[in-house]
């Protein structure tokens, strides 16, 4: 098969480690990728988000398959112009991705499907979500109802840390995607996430995780796209599981088929646990960032096989293969991150690390400039490790971090403590 990933990131590093490993993967090449990603697959310049020079890219190309990394596309509605030019597609039509590029579309269907999920108020006005925190009090969680890079949301401890992420967002700090906010009540818990594949009508799941947001350790400090992640997560077990499956996640998937918008790729369930019982916090459509990392690096070569068969509507016949593992990620970003932050900084050490099954460097925010590899964003690489165990794997992915050698760049040494 020739495939076509889109996307850049540490995700998409790891799905192309992958789906690379896999026989069946004939020609593989990656949309803009990064420098990692040149390593073992074509890059190609393309812009992602316009369907119709992705769908011609692909014609050109004899493209088999196309596999969409990020939301921003699949909100864009590139998975329907593929689709309807002919291409085997994975990734959720524009309806579907609503899931994740909506939040109050998402409180609704969970309205309509019974699924436990946190109360919550939907506003288009700012002095009523004002008077509507000012009521409730806080913690508080406030919510850009678009998509915001993973960054639209506010868990505010303080009423008045509320009342000043209303005012950023109606002010346009997130662009469109603040016009509109949810604001949910806070929910207490250890939060996981669960995976699975949907192909409209099946559900697979295919793993759960656990990353750590908050920039600093021990869980402190502002919010960040994550700084690290292991899979599998322990609080999430079989029972929990099953129930999240029975009561969320299966009946999302019917209310969304009910609809006329039957739902196919992955659908990655945020939850919150607490005395047995999950709730959800939010969906994605895509693959989390960095939970894909430690998720690849389990599935391997079958990745690309249940993937293909969720595209094909073959999930009934799918089944998953594990191996008795784990995995962990270690991110590490720009000085800086989540805040302004310096592009262009050199990494070195990057050679001497092994790169084998149970040791891979995935780039998220690089560019090669002759023999240098350079920082450019501010999540820059995530140190990907398996173990026979969480410890195992935790020694692995700090091993690798001690061997980067990049004065430009910060991570947090306790990735993983909650399980550990």
């Amino acid at each position: 098969m020739n495939i076509l990933i889109l996307g850049s990131g540490g995700r998409e590093h790891a799905l192309t480690w992958a789906v690379k490993q896999n026989p069946k993967c004939d020609r593989l090449i990656v949309a803009p990728g990064n420098a990692g990603i040149a390593q073992i697959a074509e890059c190609a310049t393309l812009d992602i988000v316009d369907g119709g020079a992705v769908a011609a890219f692909a014609e050109e190309n004899a493209i088999d398959f196309v596999i969409i990394g990020p939301e921003a596309p699949l909100a864009k509605g590139v998975a329907d112009r593929l689709r309807d030019a002919g291409f085997l597609v994975f990734g959720p039509s524009e309806g579907a991705a609503r899931l994740e590029a909506s939040k109050s579309f998402t409180k609704e269907i969970c309205d309509a499907a019974k699924a436990p999920t946190a109360g919550y108020g939907h506003f288009t006005d700012a002095e009523a979500a004002k008077a509507h925190i000012r009521k409730n009090g806080a913690p508080i969680v406030v919510k850009a109802d678009g998509l915001a890079a993973g960054k639209g949301v506010i868990v505010a401890m303080e009423e008045q840390e509320a009342l000043d992420a209303i005012d950023d967002m109606f002010g346009g700090a997130f662009g469109g995607a603040g016009a509109e906010v949810v604001i949910e009540e806070f929910m207490e818990g250890e939060e996981a996430s669960l995976f699975v594949l949907v192909d409209g009508e099946e559900v697979l799941s295919i793993g759960t995780a656990q990353d750590h947001k908050r920039v600093g350790e021990g869980d402190t400090g502002p919010n960040t796209g994550g700084m690290g992640a292991y899979s599998p997560a322990p609080v999430l077990s079989a029972e929990i599981e099953a129930k999240a499956m029975s009561e969320i996640v299966k009946p999302t998937m019917a209310e969304m088929a009910k609809r006329g918008v039957p739902f196919q790729g992955v659908l990655y369930a945020g939850l919150m646990i607490k005395d047995g019982q999950p709730r959800l916090v939010e969906y994605n459509v895509r693959f989390g960032d960095p939970e894909c990392q430690v998720l690849m690096m389990r599935l391997g070569a079958q990745a690309l096989d249940l993937m293909q068969a969720a595209a094909e509507g073959r999930l009934s016949e799918a089944q998953v293969n594990w191996a008795n593992d784990h995995a962990m990620t270690v991110v590490m970003a720009a000085n800086g991150y989540p805040g302004a932050y310096k592009k262009g900084t050199e990494i070195k050490g990057l050679d001497a690390i092994a790169d084998d099954s149970m040791n891979v460097v995935f780039h998220a925010g690089t560019k090669a400039e002759g023999e240098k590899v350079l920082a450019t964003g501010g999540r820059v690489l995530n140190v990907t490790a398996r173990g026979a165990s969480l410890q195992e794997a935790r020694d692995r992915a700090y091993a690798m971090v001690d061997a980067v050698d990049w004065p430009g760049g910060f991570y947090r040494r306790d990735i993983g403590w909650r399980a550990l």
